[in-house]
């Protein structure tokens, strides 16, 4: 009976094994795979348009100097807002920033202003639900992943997303291969950062269920 009992806590322990290697080998690409769905200002139309240029650096900052950069920034984004409170653009540029700066709570503020003028977007969902997980807040990034699924079905970033936040913290290895089941279904030929295939992931957990 103990043997048995040795056996099966023997067999569980491989197959977390498994699945962290998996994982492992694709959260960094996660996080790079997410930030590409930032919502881009050049991209916009007239509201973008009233904005401050934020594609050249701010006077009197090194341009070399990134991070000085950004915090200018956001500087003058913020006085921006002051004045134009409902540019939901404005909020979703200011998230971003905060985004590439891991402020993300301050990310996360800017993405929900953002969202309550214009709801709905995807892209910013996907976004906030990047900032939830790095705030350790996964049940929150996953509502967010699952939002931005409600508002475009097609959305595979967000739905891959879900699947490593299910896996790697929230350790739902089920509900993570079923989102990643239902990417497949989306686009079979779905890859992940690394690129490999999902369903080929999906294979390997499968096997060492």
């Amino acid at each position: 009976m103990n043997k048995n009992k040795e056996n099966e806590n023997t067999d569980m322990v491989q197959k977390q094994t498994m699945y962290i290697a998996v994982l492992v080998s694709i959260t960094l690409g996660f996080m790079i795979g997410a930030a590409y769905t930032s919502f881009k200002l050049a991209d916009q139309g007239s509201m973008a348009q009233q904005m401050p240029n934020m594609s050249q650096p701010v006077q009197s900052v090194n341009s070399q100097n990134m991070s000085a950069e950004t915090g200018a920034k956001i500087l003058t984004l913020e006085e921006f807002l002051k004045k134009n409170p409902d540019n939901a653009d404005a909020w979703t540029e200011l998230g971003n920033l905060f985004y590439d700066s891991n402020r993300f709570s301050d990310s996360i503020e800017a993405y929900e202003k953002s969202l309550a003028l214009v709801p709905g977007n995807p892209n910013i969902l996907t976004d906030m639900g990047v900032m939830y997980r790095k705030n350790k807040q996964p049940e929150k990034a996953v509502e967010s992943f699952d939002q931005a699924i409600a508002a475009d079905t097609a959305f595979e970033i967000a739905r891959f997303n879900k699947g490593v936040v299910l896996m790697h913290d929230m350790n739902d290895f089920v509900g993570g291969i079923q989102a990643w089941e239902e990417l497949v279904k989306v686009n079979p030929m779905a890859a992940a950062p690394n690129g490999e295939l999902v369903s080929s992931l999906v294979e390997k957990m499968k096997q060492h269920e």
